[in-house]
């Protein structure tokens, strides 16, 4: 079996979770399959039955476009890059709208089966005409004529699953649920209260951790707008990484910025953490929070979950699939507005239950223990990426004895 991944992101090279599911099911079918990933990226090394070549194209072939358009029209031409390269692979598997014009252009030339694994849906997301103007209509064009000439599609949760057969014509043989992964050897609970200590958080305090990028779909506006009713004794930990758009980062900072002065132990770490210091902070949190208003999966939640961390999540797409409500957390319905953007009908409401459900945690010590340490034996017993690779080479092998 001789396998292609097409992706954007791929180490060091990671903004999200579709780049880390990436990294890690490449790692785990390099061990049973010959794998190479194609990446938006300079690099380009072997190791073992992986191998990895990155493809970043020039600005010059874009430089006449508006600056919104940049992004989806180098998507295309790095899609028609990687088919020029020439593709010799049993079965080509693409990661987000950006890699699928290049899954497209390698079924109809190269006549291989197509997989898609849906880490987010563009209808979901019309917060994103603000960062690329009408390049979200092609992203959304790219999206739909993809999912539905695919041979197969992987929905990473069964909420996904539902939104892909609601919103496209794939016929549901053609989808199969396989969960996102986390490596439990590497997210394991650290003590390290030196990486708390550089970024002037206290150890003997309790925090509540945000981490995540500063798009709207991470909720971390509605998180804000419960800082004042969290206990003043927690800490308020904000690892926030790169944002959609200027703008948006100027209005989530220009809040925080707000908040700082009159409560006391609000931590702003821009920019994402590395690896090793963001599992020491998931490790020494006291609780973990995910107030996302759109999640297909939520693989931060696992990473918190396998540090055991107690998390309190938005009851939103796949996350329930993941944080146990009352036994690994405590999950928080938004209630969302049944039109795009899908914004909380009650944004008060809302992040008055996510205060209620981080004081909660905090206040009771024992059940923040025992949800942790339950969600640790979740991620364990349900969540490894060698089960997860076995099942996707085993969907392989059967597209490719049907392709025959």
């Amino acid at each position: 079996m001789r396998v292609l991944l097409l992706t954007n992101e791929f180490p060091p090279h990671i903004y999200g979770g579709a780049g880390v599911h990436v990294e890690y099911l490449s790692r785990e079918l390099a061990k049973l399959a010959d794998v190479e990933v194609r990446s938006f990226h300079h690099q380009d090394y072997v190791d073992g039955r992986l191998s990895v070549h990155g493809t970043k194209l020039d600005n010059a072939l874009v430089s006449g476009c508006p600056p919104a358009l940049v992004s989806p029209l180098r998507a295309l031409a790095t899609g028609i890059a990687f088919n020029g390269q020439g593709i010799d692979a049993d079965v080509v598997h693409c990661h987000t709208w950006y890699a699928h014009f290049g899954g497209i252009l390698a079924k109809l030339l190269y006549g291989i089966p197509l997989i898609i694994t849906v880490h987010s849906l563009e209808p979901f997301r019309p917060w994103k005409r603000e960062q690329i103007g009408r390049g979200y209509d092609l992203s959304s064009w790219i999206e739909k004529t993809a999912l539905e000439m695919a041979d197969a599609v992987i929905a990473v949760s069964s909420s996904t699953r539902d939104d892909v057969l609601r919103l496209f014509r794939v016929d549901s043989a053609r989808i199969r649920v396989i969960p996102n992964g986390i490596d439990t050897d590497e997210y394991s609970k650290v003590e390290r209260p030196d990486v708390l200590a550089r970024h002037g958080i206290d150890a003997s305090r309790p925090f509540v951790l945000f981490v995540g990028r500063m798009t709207r779909q991470k909720g971390l506006y509605y998180l804000l707008k419960a800082v004042r009713l969290i206990d003043p004794g927690t800490q308020i930990v904000l690892c926030a990484g790169e944002s959609d758009t200027p703008e948006l980062q100027a209005e989530l900072e220009a809040m925080v910025a707000a908040l700082q002065p009159e409560r006391p132990g609000l931590v702003w770490v821009p920019g994402m953490l590395d690896r090793s210091a963001a599992i020491a902070m998931y490790s020494h949190a006291t609780v973990f929070c995910c107030p996302s208003i759109y999640e297909p999966f939520g693989i931060i939640n696992l990473e918190a979950m396998s540090c055991r961390t107690p998390v309190v999540g938005s009851a939103v797409g796949g996350i329930p699939e993941v944080v146990v409500d009352g036994e690994t957390g405590i999950l928080v319905d938004p209630r969302l507005t049944p039109l795009p953007p899908h914004d909380p009908g009650d944004p008060v409401a809302f992040a008055q239950e996510l205060a209620a459900a981080i004081n909660r945690i905090v206040a009771d010590p024992a059940m923040a223990r025992r949800m942790g340490e339950a969600g640790r034996r979740r991620v364990v017993d349900r969540f490894s990426w060698q089960s997860i690779a076995k099942e996707t080479l085993a969907l392989y092998n059967s597209l490719v004895e049907s392709n025959r």
